[in-house]
């Protein structure tokens, strides 16, 4: 199994709201709870664009075009990363992709999040 698995996707009207969520399925705890965690998305034609990032300290960055209707959260003890979408556009449609930056280099193998006018 892939060290990171992403939930969550579906298809969601224009406005609505969304939670991914990605569990290191095979990171321990310490590891997990030291690495600065992130949030990508991609969509057909385009590159894989960083969405959200969140560090062990839980300072949290967003993309401009996001800010103010996603939240990124974790919870070390369960070793999971959130995405919290709101207020969805249908240019939010993309594949959504947990990653662990640094010497890990993690990644999940996506959720597809479909949002329509």
């Amino acid at each position: 199994q892939a060290q990171l698995r992403e939930s969550g996707g579906g298809l969601v009207q224009a406005g609505g709201s969304l939670r991914l969520s990605c569990k290191a399925q095979r990171m321990i705890l310490s590891t997990f709870s030291g690495a600065d965690m992130e949030w990508y998305r991609q969509t057909p034609g385009n590159q894989r664009e960083l969405v959200a990032q969140i560090t062990s300290g839980r300072v949290t960055k967003y993309k401009d075009a996001v800010k103010g209707r996603f939240t990124i959260s974790r919870d070390n003890g369960k070793r999971t990363v959130d995405l919290q979408l709101s207020s969805l556009k249908p240019e939010d449609t993309a594949v959504y992709y947990c990653h662990v930056p640094g010497p890990y280099n993690y990644w999940g193998e996506g959720t597809l999040v479909t949002v329509s006018s």
